[in-house]
């Protein structure tokens, strides 16, 4: 089973790479941009088959190293099906 796991600053933290992206874009043109968070994704493939163990690991992996729950929340996505978890008040 794939998964995606997408991890992003928090909505209260200050993002400045996503700021900085933004002004960059702003800067070749693209004045429309009114906001942009920066992140980080991650494919990962299981070897398991139940798609709750699936949700399980990924959340336990989340938690433990591909995010920083103080100041990042996550969203996981198995990429054969519809969103497994989101953690760390992620939406």
């Amino acid at each position: 089973m794939r998964a995606r796991v997408t991890v992003y600053p928090r909505r209260e933290i200050l993002d400045p790479q996503g700021k900085a992206i933004q002004g960059a874009l702003a800067g070749i043109g693209f004045k429309e941009v009114e906001a942009v968070r920066a992140g980080k994704s991650f494919e990962i493939t299981l070897g398991v088959d139940d798609r709750g163990k699936a949700d399980e690991l990924l959340a336990d992996m989340c938690e433990k190293l591909l995010a920083n729950t103080l100041v990042e929340e996550y969203r996981v996505e198995l990429l054969d099906g519809e969103a497994a978890a989101s953690g760390a008040d992620g939406a």
